[in-house]
């Protein structure tokens, strides 16, 4: 008897047979599809069956890309295959004009951007079942305060991975001015070497007003990097406090940068951005500062003590490293490849990346739904009546958002 010829469309769906001879009868389910195909006994039949929720997923995930390129121009469409075959082929000039593409707030192009995501998201579903479901790209978060020497030990530590035949994507993220909505994109300057290296590629990006040390396409960024062949990627963040950490959602590992002159035994005890990181370097230990760099990294070890341990597998630990002279970049990286390998061995690692597709949907539709929320026709004309009424004190604050939300509700 042949196959029916769905189960060799959607491979991912559970489908089961079954026999039924006459006479007998059978109870069908209302959550169960059937495909009936003759037997070769006479008086019996046999029926294909899988669930109708697979079926409709597996439906949904084939679909959805053919009907977002179906609305694209046939400009459009040749966009997208040219930055894709580009972006695959490890072409660095397509990979920065997608990344451009995804950058902008043009809701056209942010229609092209998502086609492009999908197929590159796509190949990179292929590439990893031909890496035994292992990921491709190792993710690697850096976020400190400002002078930290984020951008010095970037370079520095890029350019050992490249020497190492790796190839080094970076996500540099520069503060956007409050006044002038500028940014001054400055990263890039400081790592001239890497910067001429072929095997690196250094994007700088503003953070538009995005709080967190990141910039609402970072997530997207990262994808398309891996999708261009870069294994190792790194985000910097802007240099930020103690509760600045959404880098931590999007990468594998999180490294705290701090100076040696960072204050008293209390912060490494303080909640927040500490108890995220996966690993504390302490940078500049060279010269006069090597005594201060010893006394904050033994102060951090005894206070990483008091953090509740986050995995099984891996207990966050102190490294005192020099970004100048190149002491202790290359050890670093051997704890940060143990790091990977136990996490990997234990699941934690892939369970971390499926837990963090959520929060990145979630984070899209807050940011959509606010979009949405001051352009609604129900809102839009009253925002600048009751903005008003604020400033002047006529109303109070909560009670002007209680009135918008009201009446965004009522024009649903």
């Amino acid at each position: 008897m042949k196959i029916p010829c769905l189960l060799l469309r959607f491979p991912r769906c559970y489908f089961s047979r079954r026999t039924y001879f006459m006479n007998f009868c059978f109870a069908s389910r209302a959550d169960f599809l059937g495909l009936e195909s003759p037997g070769p006994v006479h008086g019996c039949h046999t029926k294909w069956i899988c669930s109708s929720q697979a079926l409709r997923r597996e439906l949904c995930q084939q679909a959805a890309p053919e009907l977002q390129a179906e609305e694209l121009s046939d400009r459009e469409q040749r966009l997208v295959d040219r930055l894709y075959q580009g972006l695959i082929q490890g072409h660095r000039a397509c990979l920065a004009e997608s990344i451009t593409l995804i950058e902008s707030t043009q809701s056209r192009k942010k229609k092209v951007a998502q086609v492009l995501l999908q197929k590159v998201l796509s190949y990179h579903r292929e590439q990893e079942k031909l890496n035994q479901g292992k990921p491709l790209a190792f993710r690697v978060g850096l976020s400190g305060p400002p002078g930290a020497g984020k951008s010095t030990f970037i370079e520095c530590f890029g350019k050992m991975l490249t020497e190492r035949n790796h190839k080094v994507s970076v996500l540099a993220v520069d503060p956007s001015s409050s006044t002038s909505g500028g940014s001054l994109l400055g990263d890039k300057t400081r790592m001239t070497e890497l910067s001429r290296d072929m095997n690196a590629y250094i994007r700088p990006s503003p953070t538009s007003g995005t709080l967190g040390g990141v910039t609402r396409t970072t997530n997207e960024a990262i994808l398309l990097c891996e999708g261009g062949g870069y294994d190792v990627v790194l985000v910097e963040t802007v240099g930020v406090g103690q509760s600045e950490f959404a880098v931590a959602d999007m990468v594998d590992m999180f490294i705290l940068l701090l100076p040696p002159a960072g204050g008293d035994e209390l912060q490494g005890i303080k909640r927040g951005i500490i108890e995220m990181a996966d690993l504390v370097a302490i940078n500049k230990a060279d010269g006069d500062l090597v005594v201060p760099a010893r006394r904050i990294q033994a102060e951090y070890v005894s206070a990483m003590k008091l953090l509740r341990k986050r995995s099984k597998v891996w207990r966050p630990k102190v490294v005192r490293i020099s970004a100048k002279t190149g002491e202790g970049i290359s050890e670093m990286w051997d704890k940060m490849a143990e790091f990977r390998e136990l996490m990997l061995g234990s699941g934690e690692l892939l369970a971390k990346r499926r837990r963090q597709q959520k929060v990145w949907m979630w984070n899209l539709i807050q940011e959509n739904m606010l979009q949405h929320f001051r352009t609604h026709l129900a809102v839009k004309d009253k925002i600048p009546l009751l903005e008003e009424k604020v400033l002047t004190g006529v109303l109070s604050p909560g009670l002007a958002a209680d009135l918008l939300l009201k009446a965004f509700k009522d024009g649903l």
